[in-house]
This record gives C-alpha cells, sequence and structure tokens, in this order.
C-alpha cells in the first residue's frame, strides 16, 4: 500500500505513472453516475413490481438526491481529516453495500431507505475524485487529466438508460443494482493497491453549525425545485405546492445562515471566500450556466424520444449512444487544448457547437428522419466533452491550491441544485408549452412544438454562456511549490 513520504526534488510525474489510481477513480465515478441516471427508466417496472403510486417510487430518486446533496459539504473536510483515499474508498464501500441492499428490496419504502444509503455513500465520490485527480496531475498536464475522469461524467449519463433499458425490458430492474456489486468491489480493491496516500492535513474542529446548516440548506433547495418538477402534466407539484414552498424557504433560509456563519469561521466547511477571486466566480457562474444546458438535455432528450417518437426504452438508449461516444472521444480532446490554449477559446468552441445542435433539436418535426435526430446529440456530446473539463480545471486552478478539497465540495454541492433546477425549470415550461399549444392548436404538432421551443431556451442559454465564457482568462499558474510546501502535496507510489 502507499504510503506517505517527501517527493524528491525535481521528481516529474507523467501520466502514464498515475493511470493505475486513474484507473480506480474512474471506475468508482462512472458506476455511481451510471446508477444515478439509470433508475428514470426503471420507474414503470418498479411501479408495477410493488404496486405503487408514482408519487411513492419517485422518492427511490429525490431520496438518493437529497442524500447526496446533505454530504457534499461533508466531503472536503473529511478528506483533510482522514485522508482522501480513505474516505473515498469508504464511499465505495457504503455506495456498493446499499446497492446490494437496493437488489434485495421487497417493498418500495425498502428501496427508498437503501437507495439513501447510497446516496450518502455516492454523494463524496465525485468531488474527492476531482480534487485527488487534480493533486495526481503533472504540471502542465492537468487539462489533459481532468478530462481522462471527466468521460465517466458524461458518458454515465448517456449510457445509463441503455443499460437499464436493456436490463429492465430483458432481465429484471433488480439488476441495475447487482451489476454494482462486482464494479465496486473492483474499484476498492485497485484503490487500495494503487491509490497514493497524501499527507493528512491538520484540520480544526468540525464546523458544526457548518455541518448542521449546510445539508439542510442544499438538501432542501434541491428538494423544493425537484418538488416543482413540472406543475401539471410535468411530473411535480408545481411551483406554488406546500412541497416546493417549504424546500425552497427552509433551504434559503438555511443557506443564509450558512453563509453568515461560514464567512465568521476561520476554518469554514465550505470555503466561501474563495469567491473573492474574480476568475473563480466567474468560472463558477459559467459552470453553473453549462450544468442547466447539459443536463436539461439529458433530461428532455429520453422523454421526447419516448413521448414524441414513441421508442422504447433500450432503443432511447442505444439512439443516445453517438452522443455519450461523441462526449467521450471530446473530452480528452478538451482537456489536451486546455493545456495548451487556456479554457477561453476551448469552452466557446463546445458551447457554440451545443448552440447549434440546441437550435437543430428546436426545429424537429413528426417526419424528422432518426439520422437527423442522431447527428445533433452527437454534436451535443462533443460540445460538452469540449467544454465540461476545461471549466472544472479552471476553476480548481483559480483557487489556492490546498483549498482544492474544500472547492470540489463547494462546486459540486451548488451543482447538486443546479441540476435540480434545471429539470424542474424545464419541466415547468414543457409543461406550459404544451398547454400553449393544446389551446392554440391541438394536433398532434402539440409535442413537437412545445419541445421544440424548450430546446430553443436550452440553446439560448448555451449563448449566454459563450457569452461568459469571453470574460474567462487564465488564473496565475502557480510556479514550483516552495519546499515548505512539498509535504503536503508529496506522495509515493506503490503497494
Amino acid at each position: 500500500m502507499a504510503v506517505d513520504a517527501k517527493q524528491a526534488p525535481g521528481t516529474q510525474t507523467s501520466i502514464r505513472s498515475i493511470l493505475a489510481p486513474l484507473v480506480s477513480i474512474i471506475v468508482g465515478m462512472f458506476m455511481v453516475i451510471l446508477d444515478g441516471t439509470a433508475m428514470n427508466v426503471a420507474m414503470p417496472g418498479l411501479m408495477a413490481d410493488f404496486q405503487s403510486s408514482m408519487s411513492v417510487v419517485q422518492w427511490t430518486i429525490t431520496g438518493y438526491a437529497l442524500a447526496q446533496a446533505a454530504v457534499i459539504p461533508l466531503a472536503g473536510w473529511m478528506s483533510d481529516r482522514f485522508g482522501a483515499k480513505q474516505i473515498f474508498l469508504f464511499s465505495i464501500v457504503m455506495f456498493t453495500i446499499g446497492s446490494a441492499l437496493c437488489a434485495i428490496a421487497t417493498t418500495a419504502e425498502q428501496l427508498i431507505v437503501f437507495r439513501v444509503i447510497q446516496g450518502l455513500g455516492g454523494g463524496m465520490v465525485a468531488p474527492i475524485a476531482m480534487a485527488f485527480t487534480f493533486r495526481l496531475s503533472p504540471p502542465g498536464k492537468q487539462g489533459a487529466v481532468m478530462g481522462m475522469i471527466g468521460i465517466p461524467m458524461l458518458l454515465a449519463p448517456a449510457l445509463g438508460p441503455v443499460v437499464a433499458g436493456w436490463l429492465v425490458d430483458y432481465v429484471s430492474w433488480h439488476w441495475i443494482f447487482i451489476i454494482n456489486l462486482p464494479i465496486g468491489v473492483i474499484a476498492v480493491i485497485v484503490g487500495i493497491r494503487t491509490l497514493p496516500s497524501i499527507e493528512r492535513k491538520r484540520v480544526p474542529a468540525l464546523d458544526f453549525l457548518g455541518m448542521l446548516f449546510a445539508p439542510l440548506a442544499f438538501a432542501m433547495l434541491a428538494y423544493g425545485v425537484s418538488s416543482a418538477g413540472g406543475g401539471e402534466g410535468g411530473g411535480g407539484s408545481g411551483w406554488t405546492s406546500a412541497e416546493a414552498l417549504t424546500g425552497m424557504i427552509v433551504g434559503g433560509a438555511a443557506l443564509i445562515v450558512f453563509i453568515f456563519v461560514e464567512l465568521r469561521r476561520k476554518e469554514p466547511l465550505l470555503e466561501l471566500r474563495v469567491f473573492k477571486s474574480s476568475d473563480f466566480t466567474r468560472g463558477i457562474v459559467l459552470q453553473w450556466i453549462v450544468q442547466i444546458a447539459l443536463f436539461g438535455t439529458l433530461f428532455l432528450i429520453p422523454i421526447f424520444l419516448q413521448i414524441a417518437k414513441g421508442y422504447t426504452a433500450f432503443n432511447t438508449g442505444l439512439i443516445l449512444l453517438p452522443q455519450a461516444l461523441a462526449a467521450g472521444v471530446f473530452m480528452p480532446i478538451g482537456g489536451k487544448l486546455f493545456d495548451r490554449f487556456g479554457a477561453r477559446p476551448v469552452v466557446i468552441a463546445g458551447l457554440t457547437i451545443v448552440t447549434i445542435a440546441g437550435f437543430l433539436l428546436s426545429q424537429l418535426t413528426a417526419d424528422t428522419p432518426l439520422l437527423t435526430i442522431m447527428l445533433p446529440l452527437a454534436m451535443l456530446g462533443a460540445g460538452m466533452g469540449l467544454s465540461m473539463m476545461p471549466i472544472n480545471t479552471h476553476i480548481m486552478q483559480s483557487a489556492p491550491r490546498e483549498l482544492v478539497g474544500r472547492v470540489t465540495s463547494l462546486t459540486a454541492a451548488a451543482q447538486q441544485v443546479m441540476t435540480s433546477f434545471a429539470i424542474a425549470g424545464l419541466s415547468t415550461l414543457l409543461a406550459d408549452r404544451m398547454k400553449h399549444y393544446g389551446a392554440v392548436a391541438p394536433g398532434p404538432n402539440v409535442v413537437y412544438s412545445a419541445y421544440g421551443d424548450t430546446f430553443f431556451i436550452l440553446a439560448s442559454i448555451s449563448i449566454a454562456g459563450a457569452v461568459v465564457a469571453l470574460l474567462l482568462r487564465r488564473p496565475r499558474q502557480e510556479k514550483d511549490a516552495s519546499h515548505a510546501e512539498k509535504p503536503e502535496m508529496s506522495m509515493m507510489m506503490g503497494h
């Protein structure tokens, strides 16, 4: 097993030398993200098997998301206190145990509880993985390495419907969770053998007020916008429902208290002072915009293909493959271009492709052939592949290196809320447009017109992102770390 050691001066780490630990990180991230998206196509089967209503079974998704939102803020502190390697492996183990429990659930209520256990484990995987990889990356190669772990972030949401659709149609929904067991075991074994032990930091006592209000704020905000979910016909209760208002009010109040508490502490749970950096602030605002465009699209496309086009869950997943493949191809390309040119030109190019794809999707009609649909989907994957990891790497480079673990927790928690906001907002817009066109010109084109307007909004959001990207500039690059800083970053690869 790897042990802490000081890195010899002048030692250079190559990308090849860190491939083994990257495998463990990528496998763990892919498993967690894939499972999060796979549940969407399993909903009808779960309702039939458990003889439960949509409002009950929906909590298998909502409970998972809320559990993730609750533990994400703790990821940075726990990594500093107990070690990134230990907490990463613990999270994978907990997620795997939760998967095993989900596979043997016999009631909807049991599945909801076991999904919460899954979420508590899976919530910390992504922020710790991002910080871990950033620390492992050789100088000047951070974009390329971050691009490699970005592959599961875009591949998994697109492949989730394919895997889950096939399992639901031809095997059983239980296998959505059973397949996690060998993957989780492999990730843990590889991680134990290859992940380096980054020296732990001396951290203050846990910020109990932050620990209380951060999970409350992020979980309740995610619950509020998820409960809104599109109003009548949109799959949720509407923005004025008691559930949505309670979540937004309680979450908003908790967020205000949390910000006030954290800014007064010298060693907060989440380091909000990093927003003093204008480079960081521009980057994270852009990340939120891209997050809405990405997950809004991933949410809308499968529903469109099944409702408007009548494809099965499995066929829908297959149609989404070009998007997944394009994302996987262009993600490392975006990372390498970032290392050479910086974030701004790469992100602008990626969002330009996304904008064009959004406008093409907004023109779909009942007569549109399948290949004409798959082309803009592939463009979406390519555009997101180019833009996502350069933005994430830019954000981490904009923050002090010793705060990387805390920054990834902050950005991941915010992303969870922004994803819920994107889904709820687009659901509302789609339901409103269907109601509008249904009243003005009822007929088979109502669905296409409503989806066209919604895709047009997504394209407009991408344009806004490209405008914000114009404001990006290269963060001041750190020079070689001083001798005093080396103990924090030193590590030795080994068994």
